[in-house]
């Protein structure tokens, strides 16, 4: 039995940022200064001119190019502790999973001693966090649900989350306006990682009700959203928004599977943005998915996606043997897929021909 843990509260509809004021006074706020985290792509936004921004808050853009690194995520409790500010009233992140990510991160270390590489794994942090705020801007990674924020760690290949109930969390606003102006492909990619950790989940060996029923309501909203004529309409960016929340809280009660710890290869070696990278590996997955496989493909042609090709095709011998560190490393969710020998399937000529067939 496990005992777990959800988003606290949730705000959901169009229009919904509108009443961060509000609940920031409701939390008893509006004397105390509050921490954002803001994707860089906001930085010269009219989004700026909807928040309650008090001249003590301190305003972070967080660059999107690459994905959160745990040098990263020191630096920006550096730059707080520089500032003697590192007991707001709260931390609000605004954006997509990277940004969602390095405030559930910057938060946990505001009250937990060390760095961030020192609480990548399961229910390491151990003081609860800052309170703290998520508002998506991009639906499909489930940061604004998981107990998880996933960091890489260049000094080992390490990428691997703060995997704590004190990473959830406290508060969500789920506006689907504020996806309107996610580019198509973005839209898509994120979109697909809702529907791939859910499929990984329900073909893994740690399953459970709860979990299962997440996952299958997120992959059919995914369906209804992907196999329609237009995914980006009002409609269908509401239920995209809702599958992200649902997937969110399935692979909080589970695990994901092959995919992602590929995925995750690529990010650490040739650094692939994580959505597009598992989209990419899904690619290289019809002998473990099959038939999620041939959908996955369905709603790629129905939409008119292009998956990148033959990335790691060519590589050098250091490279595969890299690609294979960083996958393997992976044990919960490989172990959830292939059992607890997934080595024996998984071997270093294996793992370097799937990487080939990306």
């Amino acid at each position: 039995m496990k005992n777990s843990k959800n988003v606290l509260s949730y705000l959901f509809g169009k229009g919904a940022l509108g009443q961060l004021a509000k609940i920031l006074n409701q939390k008893e706020l509006q004397n105390k200064y509050v921490v954002y985290y803001i994707d860089e792509y906001f930085q010269h936004n009219d989004l700026l001119e909807k928040l309650p921004l008090k001249s003590e808050d301190e305003v972070f853009f967080v660059q999107t190019s690459h994905e959160p690194k745990t040098s990263y995520i020191n630096d920006f409790r550096d730059r707080l502790v520089q500032k003697n500010k590192t007991n707001p009233g709260a931390v609000i992140a605004i954006g997509g999973g990277c940004t969602l990510d390095t405030g559930k991160a910057v938060a946990n270390l505001l009250t937990n001693p060390g760095n961030a590489e020192d609480y990548q794994g399961w229910d390491l942090v151990n003081i609860p966090a800052i309170y703290k705020i998520g508002i998506p801007t991009v639906s499909g990674t489930g940061a604004e649900a998981s107990r998880t924020c996933v960091m890489t760690n260049p000094l080992n290949g390490l990428k691997l989350g703060m995997n704590s109930d004190y990473t959830i969390y406290d508060q969500l606003i789920l506006d689907p306006d504020l996806t309107k102006t996610v580019p198509r492909d973005q839209y898509f990619f994120t979109g697909m990682d809702t529907y791939l950790h859910c499929i990984e989940s329900l073909n893994g060996r740690y399953r459970n009700a709860i979990g299962d029923a997440f996952s299958h309501q997120a992959i059919q909203l995914c369906r209804e959203v992907f196999l329609s004529n237009d995914m980006m309409s009002d409609n269908n960016r509401e239920k995209l928004m809702i599958a992200s929340y649902l997937g969110g809280c399935a692979i909080a009660n589970s695990f994901v599977g092959i995919i992602h710890p590929f995925s995750a290869g690529l990010s650490v070696v040739l650094d692939t943005h994580h959505c597009i990278g598992n989209c990419i590996t899904m690619n290289a997955m019809e002998e473990f998915y099959p038939e999620a496989f041939k959908e996955f493909n369905l709603m790629a042609e129905k939409q008119g996606i292009k998956i990148p090709r033959d990335i790691a095709k060519n590589l050098t011998e250091e490279q595969y043997k890299a690609l294979y560190n960083s996958t393997v490393i992976h044990e919960k969710p490989l172990s959830n897929a292939l059992g607890d020998e997934f080595k024996k399937v998984l071997t270093y000529e294996k793992v370097t021909e799937i990487f080939k067939r990306m």
